[in-house]
């Protein structure tokens, strides 16, 4: 099974699993998250998530998930990353969450490409429903 980390800014790593684990029905197993807070020395934080990463591969690899490409979480899983074996996405959404840890069965370069097409397909325009609109009470 891949093993999943996510690296993101506060508290959006515990939230997206607090929500993955209410949609499954149960925390999933090999998932875990470091939020980064402004008073976070990234190179403080490298050796917690290298050794979280470590724990969370069973020997099949893991995705790390972070928010924003370019920001100090993806900065530092960028650090983590290794081809083949700590693979990387960012952008991370619950809609990438859920579909990572549905197919994280399957070889990691499978995980990454369902994990960001779940991302992808995730973002939607919701069209307005023809009948009468409950927020204008119309």
């Amino acid at each position: 099974m891949i093993g999943i980390l996510i690296i993101a800014h506060g508290t959006l790593g515990e939230s997206l699993l607090h929500c993955a684990s209410h949609i499954l029905g149960s925390r999933p197993r090999q998932l875990a998250q470091i939020g980064i807070t402004p008073q976070d020395d990234p190179q403080l934080i490298l050796p917690q998530a290298i050794r979280l990463m470590r724990n969370l591969d069973s020997g099949q690899g893991v995705l790390v998930l972070t928010d924003i490409f370019g920001g100090t979480p993806s900065n530092i899983a960028s650090r983590l990353l290794i081809p083949g074996k700590v693979e990387g996405a960012s952008g991370v959404n619950l809609p990438m969450l859920i579909r990572a840890l549905t197919y994280r069965s399957e070889a990691l370069a499978t995980v990454v490409q369902k994990a960001l097409s779940g991302g992808k397909e995730g973002v939607v325009h919701m069209p307005a429903p023809e009948h009468t609109s409950a927020a204008t009470g119309t």
